[in-house]
C-alpha cells in the first residue's frame, strides 16, 4: 500500500522520519494515534516488519501449565482467578500433577512450557523451585518460560529474599526465561483503578531489569482497550523502550486485548478490530528497539491474528494445545485454543507469509516456507 500524496504536513514529516529509520517521540506517537489513518500506520508498520524479518512469521510448539487460578489479588479485569478466600471454583495443582502434564508431551516435538497462574500463598519459592527441578530432571531440553513479575514479587517478598537472590534460585532450578504478563498499564492512576493491589510499574520493571542483567531474557505485554488513554499507552511503551535501550533483554512485545466477560469491568466496551490493528501498527513503529511484535492468537482470535500480520506483527505465538484457560474464561475469540503445527503453517501461508518455527529465543528450528516442509505435526 502506498502512502497517500495528500496528508497533513505533520504526518508527512513522520512518514519520512520512520522510513529513514529514525526514532519517533512521544508527541509524534500521539499524532499517529490521533491523526493517522489505519492504512498509513499499517503501511509503515509493515515496511518496518519486512525490513527486519522479510516475509517471515514466527511460531513455536509450546504448551501451558497453569498451577492455580486461586489468587490473593483482585484485578478488576480478571475473569480467571478466584480469590483465595472464596476458592470453591478454583484449582490447585501439585508438583506431581504438573509433572504429569509435562509427561503427556513425551515424544512430541514441543520446545517450550509456559507456566503462569494465580498468586497462591502456599505456592512459594520453594514449591516452584521443586517444580522446575522436576521438569528439568524429566526433560532437560524443554525451555521453561515461567511466572509473571506479579508472581515473582509476591514469591520473593514472602520468602524475604531480594529479586536477584530469588531469580538466582529459580535459574539454578531450571528457569530459562520470563513471560511478559502482569504489566497491564503502567500509569499509576489507571493501575489504581484496575489492579491496585499488585506490583506497581517500578516493581515490574525492576524485576525485568534484574532478569536481563542476570542473562535471563523476557517478554513485555500491555493490556489495552479499557479505560486507558492514548497517552497512557505511550507512557507504557516509553518505559519499556527505555529499559530495552539499557538492557536489550526483551524478545518481543505482546499487546493484550481487554475482554469484558465475567469480570468487574463488564460495563467497559471492548476495542474494535480497527482499533486493535492501529495499536499493533503504532506499537511496531514506536518500539524501534524491540526485535519482535507478537499477536497472541488465543486472545485475538486466529483470523484477527492472521490479519495482524499486515500491521507489523511477525509472531503469532504457538500451538498452545488447549492448555490455557486464562483467556477463554475471559471471553476471548478462542474458547478452545489449540492449533496443530500444520494449522499454524496454513494460517500463516494464507496471509502470504513464510511460516518459521522458532524456539523461545527466536532461533530458527524449521523453515516451512515451502510446501515440501508442511507435513509435520
Amino acid at each position: 500500500m502506498n502512502i497517500p500524496e495528500k496528508i497533513a504536513p505533520a504526518l508527512r514529516l513522520l512518514v519520512d522520519k520512520v522510513r529513514a529509520g529514525e526514532r519517533i517521540s512521544d508527541s509524534e506517537c500521539l499524532t499517529l494515534f490521533e491523526q493517522a489513518s489505519l492504512g498509513l500506520v499499517g503501511t509503515l508498520a509493515n515496511e518496518i516488519k519486512e525490513r527486519r524479518h522479510g516475509n517471515k512469521v514466527f511460531f513455536n510448539r509450546n504448551f501451558h501449565i497453569e498451577p492455580t487460578n486461586v489468587c490473593v489479588f483482585s484485578c478488576q479485569f480478571c475473569a480467571y482467578s478466584k480469590l483465595y478466600a472464596h476458592r470453591e471454583e478454583g484449582w490447585e495443582l501439585s508438583v506431581d500433577q504438573m509433572l504429569h502434564m509435562v509427561k503427556k508431551y513425551d515424544g512430541k516435538p514441543v520446545t517450550e512450557v509456559h507456566i503462569v497462574g494465580g498468586v497462591h500463598p502456599k505456592m512459594d519459592l520453594a514449591f516452584f523451585s521443586e517444580l522446575l527441578r522436576a521438569i528439568k530432571a524429566h526433560r532437560p531440553s524443554l525451555h521453561i518460560k515461567a511466572f509473571t513479575a506479579v508472581e515473582y514479587d509476591y514469591m520473593f517478598r514472602k520468602a524475604k529474599v531480594s529479586v536477584q537472590e530469588g531469580l538466582k534460585r529459580l535459574i539454578e532450578a531450571g528457569l530459562d526465561s520470563i513471560p511478559g504478563g502482569g504489566a497491564e498499564i503502567f500509569a499509576p492512576r489507571i493501575r489504581e483503578q484496575i489492579c491496585a493491589d499488585k506490583v506497581d510499574a517500578e516493581g515490574w520493571l525492576t524485576i525485568h531489569r534484574t532478569a536481563h542483567e542476570m542473562g535471563l531474557p523476557s517478554n513485555a505485554t500491555m493490556l489495552y482497550g479499557h479505560i486507558e488513554s492514548f497517552e497512557d499507552r505511550i507512557d507504557h511503551m516509553r518505559r519499556l523502550r527505555d529499559l530495552q535501550d539499557q538492557t536489550r533483554g526483551f524478545n518481543t512485545f505482546i499487546p493484550l486485548k481487554f475482554r469484558n466477560k465475567d469480570n468487574d469491568m463488564s460495563h467497559v466496551s471492548e476495542s474494535t478490530l480497527i482499533e486493535d490493528m492501529r495499536l499493533y501498527a503504532i506499537a511496531r513503529i514506536y518500539l524501534d528497539n524491540f526485535p519482535h511484535l507478537k499477536s497472541y492468537w488465543p486472545m485475538l482470535g486466529r483470523q484477527n491474528a492472521q490479519l495482524s500480520l499486515s500491521f507489523g506483527v511477525d509472531d503469532i505465538d504457538g500451538t498452545i494445545d488447549d492448555s490455557t484457560k486464562i483467556y477463554s474464561m475471559a471471553g476471548s475469540e478462542e474458547q478452545h485454543p489449540t492449533l496443530t503445527t500444520d494449522q499454524l503453517v496454513h494460517l500463516i501461508r494464507q496471509a502470504k507469509r513464510d511460516p518459521i518455527e522458532r524456539d523461545t529465543l527466536y532461533n530458527v528450528l524449521n523453515d516451512f516456507s515451502t510446501p515440501a516442509n508442511s507435513g509435520v505435526h
